[in-house]
């Protein structure tokens, strides 16, 4: 299994503030869906920035996101290992497929696969 990319994810409010403050540094935002926006950086679109109010289809805000290329296969190990599924493996209907799970310091990190 492969990591794509590492998104920390910020609850706020002030999403459009956060558009602004993020611009200053090269962010550019590459989604919306309205309780959620990412912010990409135009030179390296893999580093990115999500804001959101709080997580539309899940019970809690996830403090990072995780991109791998097999979420089938983290999944399996998660489960294996006994961590903490927070959110069952689910596609979204915006095309990812994913899951929640606790890490050791107690942060919920949302693992995820583009479909």
């Amino acid at each position: 299994m492969a990591v794509r990319r590492v998104v920390p994810n910020i609850q706020s409010e002030a999403a459009q503030e956060s558009r602004e403050f993020y611009g200053l540094l090269g962010f550019e935002e590459v989604m919306n869906h309205g309780w959620i926006m990412t912010l990409a950086s135009a030179s390296n679109p893999a580093a990115q920035i999500s804001v959101m109010t709080s997580d539309e289809t899940a019970p809690v805000t996830p403090d990072m996101s995780v991109e791998v290329d097999d979420v089938d296969a983290a999944y399996a190990v998660m489960r294996e290992s006994g961590a903490e599924i927070i959110h069952p493996l689910q596609d979204e209907e915006w095309g990812v497929r994913r899951f929640f799970v606790r890490d050791p310091s107690g942060r919920v990190v949302n693992v995820l696969g583009h479909r």
